[in-house]
């Protein structure tokens, strides 16, 4: 099997330079991409295809659950690279329905590494317990919590020292929240679109001044369809 993936490559490549001569000249270009896109690392969604781009194109960072925390090193390396030396002027989070970092999470049981992993998504779980408890169909909670945690990715991002520090300096930058359906291949903007402190700073404020204890409890939510 791993032979037919280097036979492929090498078709691949042929066909490439058949359409277009100079493609792999161009594409060995110093990359200059305007996009960093934060994904799922599940197989089933190609960053560059979801959005129509090439190679080159779009700087990508990929891993279960499509999390963005700030001890995370490989996501601070990929971070900064981004913004001080391609100088990118999106941040897209996306994560997707269905995702089976988030169906881990719900479904109870234990997953070895994946459990400390999690524990970010394991905290939202708890933080939105009176939603979940009203939502009785287990996709549409799983995806229920798959929203959010694109928008927790969302605000944890506006946070992150290096994107302050970009905005600080007077940088283009905003911050999307967008999730992905496997079922028709069409992304959803959940509209928390970050583009500078101040917006951080009203994205944020809001759970940090009511303390968890005395916060008031949301409306029960009726169940929605699975997207």
């Amino acid at each position: 099997m791993i032979e037919d993936l280097l036979r492929n490559n090498l078709a691949w490549a042929a066909t490439r330079t058949r359409l277009d001569p100079e493609y792999f000249r161009r594409l060995s270009a110093q990359q200059s991409p305007e996009y960093l896109w934060i994904g799922c690392s599940d197989s089933r969604v190609p960053a560059n295809e979801v959005v129509g781009l090439q190679p080159g194109e779009l700087f990508v960072h990929r891993n279960v659950a499509n999390l963005a925390p700030a001890q995370d090193m490989n996501l601070l390396a990929v971070l900064q690279f981004a913004l001080e030396s391609l100088k990118v002027r999106h941040i897209i989070v996306c994560g997707h329905y269905g995702c089976g970092g988030v169906r881990a999470v719900l479904d109870g049981q234990r997953h070895g590494v994946l459990d400390h992993w999690m524990q970010r998504v394991q905290r939202l779980c708890e933080d939105h317990a009176t939603d979940l408890e009203a939502i009785h169909d287990a996709e549409t909670r799983v995806n229920f919590i798959c929203e959010k945690n694109v928008l927790a990715q969302v605000r944890a991002l506006s946070r992150n020292p290096f994107v302050t520090d970009a905005w600080r300096r007077g940088q283009v930058l905003s911050i999307h929240g967008w999730i992905y359906s496997i079922r028709d291949g069409l992304v959803r903007d959940l509209e928390t679109t970050v583009s500078s402190p101040a917006e951080a700073a009203s994205l944020t404020a809001p759970p940090a001044l009511v303390p968890r204890t005395r916060r008031a409890k949301p409306p029960r939510p009726r169940p929605r369809e699975v997207p």
